[in-house]
């Protein structure tokens, strides 16, 4: 599968960047695989090892941390010589803090040590480190479940991709047969997602969605809630990461779905969950999206601590936990969750280019379900689960703020009236 990551590990590489490279990501989103395939494309000689399968290569890093000693150590553990030209990767790298720690050096070192690191929960061991982290000594990256415009490269759907590209900048409609069977792609995702096995089962079975099963999510979801297990050391804190993530269905087919502890449990609070929502958002199982006091630049400054909406990371589990089947995604269908599933599409397409996102709901009837910090100005966005093109909180909001231009997206074709510029859910990976 062609992930965009890729280029960035080749800038890194091309460039010779002294600092390791480290890949943060879920659980099963690829990093191991695209390691491997860099690496195969790249490097003549790769020593490779995984910290969490081989635990015994954890004592190399015990006592001296100066690369040349890391080597010999991880040399004479497995048998065969590292050069200082041998790439080196550090996979599940979070369960050896040493390890970690130990990238500092390989930065600093007189040698250019090609050296890639990667873990599932690294997001949460950087986050609760208790040892010198490397701040400033290594160049991270954050990969994500595969968006939608992988997911047509992984269809074989070059052209189409392409071609919506194509539409996005003269914003000129699709005729209407490609048009539908963009849409029905983008539909399909919904319920697919982008994890990599899950994309693998969907094309397995030709791409019938029908014939998709939804087993890869609930596995998926098991090993999630198997990591809350393992990695946190309190159970009780384990249970309560648990109940936040089961919640987030919930959430979202609330009117308001602003993230509320009450949900969770009726007697939640922040104390409670505060800390297991950190947790969940480092480990990058959940995206967050920010409340905002205004819709000013920079957005950053006017953001609310305590107002923000949760989404899963992936919109394919999303589907699977609100037990949805492809019709109840339809655009004359009614569903709870529907609305839910295509924001939850829509924050994951936006996730992997915009470091935050917001929305503004000052009251009942002005809701912006994304405001966005662009070139031409501070820029709303509607998100529309079907072809309904009448909303109050939108020009509500362009009468009182006077954007330059909005953007909503929804089952309709490209087009553009006036300061309105309408965007097919298609594209939403055009629009990062």
């Amino acid at each position: 599968m062609e992930r965009k990551i890729y280029q960035a590990m080749k800038r890194w590489e091309e460039t010779s960047i002294q600092e390791p490279l480290m890949l943060i990501g879920v659980r099963q989103s690829g990093k191991t695989w695209i390691i491997h395939h860099f690496c195969k494309e790249t490097y003549s000689d790769v020593f490779y090892l995984n910290l969490e399968e081989q635990p015994s290569f954890q004592s190399a890093f015990e006592g001296d941390l100066t690369p040349r000693v890391i080597l010999q150590n991880l040399g004479i553990l497995a048998g065969r010589t590292i050069t200082p030209e041998t790439a080196i990767v550090f996979d599940e790298i979070q369960v050896c803090e040493r390890a970690i720690t130990a990238l500092k050096y390989f930065c600093e070192a007189p040698e250019n040590y090609r050296v890639i690191a990667a873990g599932s929960l690294l997001g949460v061991k950087l986050q609760r480190f208790q040892s010198s982290f490397p701040v400033g000594k290594v160049h991270i990256l954050h990969m994500y479940p595969l968006d939608f415009e992988e997911f047509l490269l992984a269809c074989g759907e070059g052209l189409l991709r392409d071609r919506i590209m194509e539409s996005y900048r003269t914003l000129s409609p699709l005729p209407s047969a490609i048009h539908e069977k963009a849409y029905r792609l983008c539909l399909d995702y919904m319920m697919v997602g982008g994890m990599p096995k899950a994309v693998e089962h969907y094309l397995a079975q030709g791409k019938d969605i029908s014939a998709f099963s939804t087993e890869i999510h609930r596995s998926l979801h098991l090993a999630y809630l198997a990591d809350m297990t393992k990695y946190v050391k309190n159970p009780y804190e384990a249970e309560k990461i648990s109940q936040v993530y089961q919640s987030v269905p919930r959430q979202l087919a609330k009117e308001n779905p602003k993230f509320q502890y009450n949900v969770v449990r009726p007697t939640g609070n922040k104390r409670d969950y505060e800390s297991p929502i950190d947790w969940l958002k480092s480990s990058g199982m959940l995206l967050a999206v920010n409340g905002l006091e205004v819709p000013l630049s920079p957005l950053k400054s006017q953001k609310k601590e305590n107002m923000y909406k949760l989404y899963l990371s992936d919109v394919g589990m999303l589907s699977t936990m609100c037990g949805m089947k492809a019709r109840d995604l339809l655009p004359e269908q009614a569903n709870l969750y529907k609305g839910a599933i295509v924001e939850n599409y829509l924050i994951q397409q936006f996730a992997a280019c915009r470091e935050e996102q917001y929305y503004f709901r000052p009251s009942d009837s002005m809701e912006i379900d994304l405001v966005d910090d662009r070139d031409e100005g501070v820029i709303p966005i509607e998100i529309k689960s079907g072809r309904h093109k009448r909303s109050r909180s939108l020009q509500n909001y362009m009468d009182q703020f006077h954007p330059p231009f909005a953007i909503r997206f929804s089952a309709l074709n490209f087009g553009k009236t006036d300061r309105l510029v309408s965007l097919p859910l298609y594209a939403a990976f055009c629009a990062c």
